[in-house]
């Protein structure tokens, strides 16, 4: 049985869980932390989360009951880039140490999420005696196979193989994640315990779509959306080379939810690109909005397109559904499981603009937004309810403590 109250420290060095989503390292990582701690707390657990300070935010904050986020320097008072946090973990561990000891906890366990904070559960593992699990939510080996964007540093690959050594239990996000665990690291398979993400579905919930335009001053062409970050990965430029291809009967606008300052080189690109195709009246750039403005944007939309070439599981599938809007997206991640009729939506084979452009029109030439077909969505999303989520991953808590008391 797991002890009560579980006590678990939880990492997320590179990035704040209560920064802005849709901005230069925030995004669905951050989406499954918060909401994981949600569940994990209402089960009766409390969970401290540690990440770096941010302008926006420091100190200690408790978002909920038996939640906090604490916020540790890094040894430097200017912005660092995500690799370079690399240099200040030791100084990031003994911030973790120092606040542990003066509040006097004790901790059950460790789950880190991504690579960096994975070598830090790593060390504290030796130093606190307890287990450490590990999410990395992506994989520096496959991004570097696919070959889109800037390659991962050798750092990140070689820490990536140690941490899998080395955790008690490693959480992975598909099947396929599993499989890549293996045959790129060599994972040991009985350490990996596959649990799909979650979608919170208070949040995320049908909005009548005539309502929806009117809070967004949106008019009746058809709505394509598109919500992430701005990033070559992302697969965006194959959106715009395929909205010239559609054959619809209404023109179609195209919505690009995400990007701040951070990705301006890139949007510059994608602006040039709309402009060079004659396409810049029908794309929007909408910049990243509030957590809880995301529905108003689902609600509106006649389909929701994920083009990426990479995605470790793609928790925008889960959130669109719930809001009852069909998804065409790539062979990536979590789509197989999610995507399970038409009626749900499309995979594409790849994202070539002629695919996507074909599947989008499937989609808006027929009565895709019918009650029946919104409600089907519903139910297919609710089956990734973040409480049976926790729950999966509270299996995998009580399976290390086991092991340990084993090895004890």
């Amino acid at each position: 049985m797991l002890p009560q109250p579980l006590k678990i420290a939880m990492i997320s060095v590179h990035s704040c869980p209560l920064g802005k989503l849709g901005s230069r390292d925030t995004g669905g990582m951050n989406v499954y932390i918060k909401e994981l701690a949600h569940e994990l707390s209402q089960k009766g657990n409390m969970v401290d989360i540690y990440t770096r300070t941010e302008p926006e935010h420091g100190g200690v904050i408790e978002i909920a009951d038996n939640i906090r986020v604490i916020h540790l320097g890094l040894g430097s008072d200017d912005e660092i880039p995500k690799l370079a946090i690399y240099a200040y973990l030791q100084y990031f561990i003994c911030g973790m140490e120092n606040f542990r000891k003066s509040r006097d906890i004790n901790y059950h366990l460790i789950h880190s999420h991504y690579w960096l904070s994975g070598l830090i559960g790593k060390q504290l593992k030796s130093w606190w005696n307890i287990p450490h699990l590990c999410m990395f939510h992506t994989l520096g080996a496959i991004k570097n196979s696919i070959g889109i964007g800037e390659d991962e540093p050798e750092l990140r690959i070689e820490s990536e193989r140690d941490i899998v050594q080395e955790a008690d239990r490693i959480i992975a996000a598909t099947e396929r994640e599993s499989q890549e665990l293996i045959a790129y690291y060599g994972a040991p398979a009985h350490k990996i315990g596959v649990i799909p993400c979650g979608v919170n579905t208070k949040i995320f919930n049908h909005i009548d779509k005539y309502s929806a335009r009117q809070r967004l001053g949106l008019d009746h062409e058809n709505i394509i959306l598109f919500v992430g970050r701005i990033e070559p990965l992302k697969g965006l430029r194959r959106i715009l080379e395929a909205l010239p291809l559609m054959k619809t009967e209404k023109p179609s606008r195209l919505m690009i939810v995400g990007g701040d300052e951070h990705n301006k080189d890139e949007l510059a690109i994608l602006r040039t690109m709309s402009q060079e195709l004659r396409i810049e009246d029908r794309v929007t750039f909408i910049g990243s909005v509030a957590h809880d403005t995301l529905p108003l944007f689902y609600g509106s939309a006649d389909v929701c397109v994920i083009p990426s070439y990479y995605e470790s599981f793609g928790m925008v599938a889960l959130e669109s559904l719930a809001c009852g809007t069909p998804i065409v997206a790539t062979d990536v991640g979590g789509m197989r499981n999610i995507i399970s009729s038409k009626e749900v939506g499309y995979i594409v084979d790849n994202n070539s603009p002629h695919q996507l452009a074909s599947r989008i029109s499937d989609i808006l030439s027929i009565n895709g937004n019918s009650k029946k077909n919104t409600i089907l969505r519903r139910e297919r999303a609710q089956k990734f309810s973040w409480s049976n989520i926790a729950d999966r991953v509270l299996a995998q808590y009580q399976n290390a403590l086991e092991h340990e008391i084993v090895s004890l």
